[in-house]
């Protein structure tokens, strides 16, 4: 135990330090945790042997349902709104034809069975919110218009999706018809809805209203509803990953105690998560097989790239008043990346004759993808002269970090007041106004979210336009 302890806190601190260093020159971060971990595996220059698929579906099933909260949570909704159509349409539609393109050009192509083409066209028809995520905002990458909410949205929707369609062809290939497909899909969809929405909702009106003495309660709270949603739901038979992104979207939407706690709380353990995900999945990978896979992963990489992902993004939003540049960008923003090897990994596992390596051949993917795509990223949005510098990547996502404002103003509570009896969560107060105390009667209140507001109080407010409250 101690080892691994040991080994653990190293690979932590390696990825830190290495990725601060290799960043400077257009690696992707998460790049660098899958290639630790293909040095410290079997094949490596560490050579820990690790090939547990089954350990590895269930730690993998855990630091995605922490991230794709996260990604939901982090979700600006106000901002993402005018593009959610378009948004939703790409992480639903563009997965089908995606999916379906790449399993025929398997199938045609190289010689698979049709089903196993599917199959991996299934599987690497998501794009990958961790990488999406993580290459924007860590470069920085202030993109024109909606584009940054376009791709924030629809690559942190399309996981669902893509595990549904896995598990659609899967249930297929262990010769159930359609007739246990489409009951499968329903609830799927129908479950992963309404549990993770559920949840969400109760959720919020219970931190609202619980004023838990311990302020470290809250993210350990917001975390169990989190991992409920994931477990609820496919307890259910829905969908886990749909339930926790729509809690995190609900959730992080939502006017709730001690926000920017919760964020910084989640971004933390999103980070370890993406770590010990990526990781993971390079200690398992035996890089000395991509040769016996390279003729497959190669051709199909190229395929995704070049045809299927811009061919699908130009079909789905030719209605839309997106330009061909901003589309072309669009589709270079496929990246794949850990949840399909993940949804690679539930494939080995579920007990189905697969003839190809599939675990290798999608990890060679969404190796190839996330080296190629997401290191060219930022050139090709310059190229395409996409970047505004008067825009900020942020403005879609939900930090909560905004600088207070050095402005103070206090602000009586009149009879009139509509904040009046109200608690401070739930008055409606704009998200930039921070009230930093409450003068009652001669006293000092260090306001809370679930302080109550009285006639006669003076409020301490501070933000960029306190003036407007007056």
């Amino acid at each position: 135990m101690v080892k691994l302890m040991i080994i653990s806190g190293l690979v932590l601190l390696i990825s830190i330090t290495s990725s601060k260093v290799l960043y400077k020159f257009g690696v992707p971060i998460l790049l660098i945790f899958i290639i630790l971990g293909m040095l410290f595996g079997s094949d490596g220059i560490v050579g820990i042997y690790f090939s547990d698929y089954e350990l590895t579906k269930e730690l993998c099933s855990i630091a995605l349902v922490m991230i794709m909260f996260y990604g939901g949570f982090g979700t600006n909704w106000e901002m993402a709104k005018p593009s959610a159509i378009p948004s939703i349409l790409m992480s639903t539609l563009g997965v089908l034809i995606t999916a379906a393109l790449t399993g025929l050009f398997a199938s045609l192509i190289l010689g698979t069975t049709l089903l196993e083409g599917l199959l991996i066209g299934s599987i690497v028809a998501s794009t990958d919110a961790a990488s999406v995520f993580a290459i924007l905002r860590s470069q920085k990458l202030n993109l024109e218009g909606s584009l940054a909410s376009l791709l924030e949205v629809e690559s942190g929707s399309n996981d669902p999706i893509a595990y549904m369609l896995t598990l659609a062809i899967l249930t297929l290939m262990n010769n159930g018809g359609l007739s246990n497909v489409v009951p499968m899909l329903i609830k799927q969809i129908v479950f992963g809805i309404l549990v993770g929405t559920i949840l969400a909702k109760a959720a919020v009106y219970s931190v609202k209203k619980a004023n838990f003495e311990i302020k470290g309660f809250y993210p350990i709270f917001i975390t169990a509803i989190a991992i409920l949603s994931y477990a609820l739901s496919e307890w259910l038979g829905g969908n886990g990953y749909l339930s926790v992104y729509m809690a995190g979207i609900i959730i992080g939407n939502s006017k709730i105690p001690y926000k920017k706690t919760l964020y910084q709380f989640f971004d933390g353990i999103s980070w370890i998560m993406q770590i010990a995900l990526f990781f993971m999945l390079g200690l398992l990978s035996f890089p000395s097989k991509f040769f016996s896979i390279i003729g497959i992963s190669i051709p199909i990489s190229i395929f995704m790239i070049v045809i299927a992902r811009p061919l699908a993004t130009f079909i789905i939003l030719y209605p839309f008043k997106f330009s061909n540049k901003e589309k072309l960008f669009i589709s270079w923003v496929g990246l794949r990346g850990a949840a399909s090897i993940v949804f690679a990994i539930y494939a080995v596992t579920y007990g189905v004759h697969i003839q190809n390596d599939i675990f290798h051949i999608v990890f060679f993917v969404a190796l190839f993808s996330v080296a190629i795509q997401g290191t060219l990223l930022p050139n090709i949005a310059r190229r395409l002269e996409l970047v505004d510098d008067n825009a900020y990547v942020l403005k879609t996502f939900n930090d909560y970090s905004g600088d207070i404002s050095s402005k103070l103003l206090e602000i009586i509570v009149t009879p009139e007041s509509k904040w009046i009896n109200k608690s401070i969560v739930s008055a409606d107060i704009p998200d930039d106004i921070l009230i930093v105390m409450i003068k009652r009667k001669g006293d000092i209140i260090i306001p809370k979210g679930a302080t109550t507001i009285e006639e006669g109080d003076i409020l301490v407010v501070s933000g960029e336009n306190i003036e407007q409250l007056v």
